[in-house]
């Protein structure tokens, strides 16, 4: 019967990319299906499962905002992140803080005074209110997520379904891509990122969001297939998302992706039991010939250049000089406007104009740390600190998160090739933050014998 559900949740998912692709506007259906859906599931709730209710409801978000923004559904280009905080300060102001966040509280301050300095230095060209939705929405979804998890309880299963409601959507979107573009060959002109086999949109965002769902159902994979159907049907939506990760020619999401997966493969592996350690050592091996057929396919698909991309090589063969496709340079004006301005930074959203400016360069580095630096001066190395040691400080004292590593790289890496441009690594990064609570099995009390 639970595989029936499972499997008629993929079948809704596929046809959700069916109807979307052949009629667009049904994108913006969907969003608002998104929204009223899961607004009334979180208040008919229990109070006991309304903090559950709230996380399933931002991992869907999460997983959709990346499909939605491609087909053109969002009403605000920033809805996904704002739902999400819609749907957290609905947690928060429904149900008990477990610990009290005084640390992400202080981080969220600690923004403020970036939005006063772009406030002084806003010229006419300038839009204050684009810059700072744009800039801090990130960063703001991130510390509210991050109140809501701090060290709350939940269950192992449940943290199952609120990743799994992340890989729902992204189903619909692996399909949309393959209607979308169904002969990749058709779409590779070099081993520069590619639009066209991303849905026409950001390859990096498409990527990122692409690793996430492979990375959801490896877990499924290793620890929830019971059975051979379920274990096919994990594999298959594993290989596919990989393969559609893969010829985006995105490599952060991929390699990503990757390091999160061997994380767990490790940290899960230590923490079984002898005869649970010889059954993950079977399936490592069935998951690596997977992941080499995935990898010989998208190469003859794309006539080996996919090999050059990921050995930083031109079409022709050729080594670039610069593994970071012109990042690094960016990243050094960012510091350098760091040094320039230490105590307060330039302002939110300022580095891109100045930038244009002083370069005449339009571009955006896509590196958070880098841009919190330069924008937010010395506040925003207090605030980077906050975000880069609780979650390590909190893991020091309470090791019941399996996946707390993977998280945690899935937020670090992140934004270093892709900033906070989506709502993936604020959420992915409050997953860190929770207290996963293992059911023990009830003691049996035995009758006392009356001599």
């Amino acid at each position: 019967m639970k595989n029936f559900s499972y499997i008629k949740v993929i079948v809704l998912h596929l046809l959700i990319g069916v109807f979307i692709y052949g009629f667009s506007a049904l994108s913006k259906v969907y969003l608002l299906g998104i929204f009223i859906y899961f607004t009334y599931d979180i208040f008919k709730s229990k109070p006991s499962q309304k903090a559950i209710r709230v996380l399933v409801a931002c991992g869907y978000v999460v997983g959709a905002e990346v499909f939605i923004r491609m087909t053109g559904g969002n009403f605000l280009y920033e809805a996904s992140k704002y739902l999400v905080i819609l749907f957290v300060l609905i947690g928060i102001f429904t149900t008990r803080l477990t610990k009290q966040p005084i640390p992400y509280i202080i981080y969220i301050f600690l923004l403020i005074p970036g939005i006063l300095v772009a406030g002084f230095n806003a010229t006419e060209q300038t839009s204050l209110r684009t810059n700072i939705a744009f800039n801090l929405s990130g960063p703001v979804c991130l510390g509210i997520v991050a109140i809501f998890c701090y060290k709350r309880k939940i269950s192992y299963q449940s943290i199952h379904k609120v990743l799994l409601s992340m890989a729902w959507p992204l189903i619909a979107m692996t399909t949309y891509l393959f209607l979308y573009t169904p002969d990749i060959r058709e779409t590779i002109t070099g081993t520069g990122s590619n639009f066209a086999a991303s849905g026409g949109f950001g390859p990096n965002q498409v990527s990122t969001v692409l690793g996430l769902g492979v990375f959801v159902f490896t877990l499924r994979f290793f620890m929830l297939s019971p059975n051979f159907l379920l274990k096919l049907l994990n594999g298959l939506l594993l290989l596919v998302m990989s393969f559609r990760g893969i010829v985006t020619f995105s490599r952060g999401g991929v390699i990503t992706a990757l390091i999160m997966i061997a994380v767990f493969i490790y940290f899960y592996f230590k923490k079984v039991n002898v005869k649970a350690k010889f059954r993950i050592s079977r399936l490592v091996f069935i998951f690596i010939g997977l992941g080499l057929s995935v990898w010989l396919i998208s190469s003859i698909q794309t006539s080996g250049l996919i090999e050059n991309r990921y050995t930083n090589r031109d079409a022709l063969g050729r080594e670039k000089e610069d593994v970071t496709t012109g990042r690094s340079n960016l990243i050094s004006f960012e510091v350098e406007e760091f040094l320039n301005n230490p105590i307060l930074g330039v302002g939110v959203g300022e580095i891109k104009e100045l930038r244009e400016e002083k370069e005449g360069i339009q571009a955006a580095s896509h590196n958070e740390m880098s841009r919190i630096l330069s924008e937010h001066g010395l506040f925003g190395v207090a605030a980077f600190l906050i975000l880069l040691f609780v979650p390590l400080f909190f893991r020091f004292n309470n090791k019941s998160n399996v996946f707390f590593y993977s998280f945690y790289l899935f937020w670090f890496l992140t934004i270093n090739h892709s900033a906070m441009r989506i709502a993936a690594p604020a959420f992915i990064y409050g997953l860190c933050l929770l207290d996963i609570q293992f059911s023990k099995p009830k003691k049996i009390k035995r009758p006392v014998k009356l001599i």
